[in-house]
């Protein structure tokens, strides 16, 4: 594209794109999307028990949740104490195969702990496992 200027001469415009600032703001994203996603998928803060012995989850299972405040959760979606039981019953699978992982605060009263164990079984699900942390030489991490 040809231009004429004040003084008289004939100009052209440059019509290549710079692309440099298009990846500067591409690798930054990148870079913002490599630090968040660890932090969402951690989704509710819960300080669960330090144990010596602890088995690795390696698939995807019903993870039921209780906070500090003794909140509870159902896979990071609250959920009342009342409506757990028919949640797990309404999930489709047997629930004598189905495993539950239940997730608790260090700090939340037994009472709490006790009345989530037992909505779990009376939904049928006697395979429950308590998530912890692992202790490394004796001490928690």
């Amino acid at each position: 594209m040809a231009f004429t200027s004040n003084n008289g001469r004939t100009q052209t415009s440059l019509s290549e794109i710079n692309i440099t600032p298009l990846v500067d703001v591409v690798l930054v994203l990148l870079v913002i999307f490599m630090l968040t996603a660890p932090v969402l998928q951690s989704g509710i803060e819960v300080n669960v028990p330090k144990t010596k012995t602890v088995k690795e989850i390696t698939e995807q299972r019903v993870v039921v949740t209780i906070n500090r405040d003794s909140e509870i959760f159902y896979q990071d979606k609250p959920i009342n104490l009342n409506d757990l039981t028919s949640r797990l019953l309404s999930s489709g699978k047997d629930p004598a195969h189905q495993v539950i992982y239940l997730e608790a605060d260090e700090k939340v009263p037994f009472g709490a702990f006790a009345s989530v164990m037992d909505a779990v079984k009376q939904a049928g699900i006697t395979n429950i496992s308590i998530v912890t942390q692992p202790m490394q030489n004796g001490r928690a991490r």
